[in-house]
């Protein structure tokens, strides 16, 4: 199954709704929701209270992706939020099975992430614990930076471990995907596909999501044979 997870962050924030209703329209089945700090990433976006009114706005799931220092501390203000999935960088998580387990007990489902330079091995052991694992494409911090074409091969060491050790975690992509690099990492075993510059347009949202969609699907399929 392949999943368009969009990202608000490249949203008209004066019409926060009218675009997730949009992108959803267009087969958009996740919000995507961009959590930085200012100090892990140099950019300050959302908070709880940002997810909380996205809440109110949508049924589909809320996958929050912290890119903060002291993801612990917050767990509980995103449970009580609403926020059904949080993503939580290796790099930053000293205990990380710790982190993913107290996600888990607030009634989310726990993801992990890796930047460019951060290799697959570091997630060996917590694999078993995660709804899903984040790669990201790009450095985070920011939106519409060009996507690293080595991460990809990040993406197809996961779909192996993944088969090697009979687990059925989600394999998500963020960072410079469009529809001119979707097929690459859907051919390579991604199937939640985080986008937004390449969603949100004025006007053209609803066509866009559609367009995006039918490339990875077609990928998707072209991969199975």
């Amino acid at each position: 199954m392949i999943d368009l997870a969009f990202s608000i962050l490249a949203a008209d924030f004066t019409r926060l709704g009218e675009e997730i209703a949009t992108a959803e329209r267009g087969g958009g089945s996740v919000v995507h929701v961009d959590v930085m700090d200012g100090h892990f990433v140099p950019n300050i976006t959302f908070g709880p209270p940002v997810v909380a009114a996205v809440r109110k706005t949508t049924r589909l799931p809320l996958d929050c992706h912290l890119m903060i220092e002291d993801p612990d501390r917050f767990i509980p203000d995103f449970a009580k939020a609403g926020a059904d999935w949080i993503l939580v960088h290796q790099e930053v998580c000293r205990h990380l099975h710790r982190t993913l387990t107290s996600i888990r007990e607030h009634g989310m489902q726990p993801a992990v992430v890796l930047n460019p330079a951060t290799p697959v091995e570091t997630l060996i052991e917590v694999l078993p614990l995660v709804h899903h694992v984040l790669v990201m494409t790009v450095n985070p911090g920011f939106g519409g930076q060009s996507f690293i074409p080595r991460c990809v091969e990040k993406v197809r060491h996961l779909a192996s471990l993944r088969s090697e050790f009979g687990l059925n975690y989600r394999i998500e992509v963020d960072g410079g995907i469009a529809n001119n690099t979707v097929a690459t990492v859907v051919e390579a075993g991604a199937d939640l596909l985080v986008a937004g510059s390449a969603i949100f347009q004025p006007g053209k949202t609803e066509a866009n999501a559609r367009e995006f969609l039918r490339i990875a699907h077609d990928s998707a399929a072209v991969a199975a044979v």
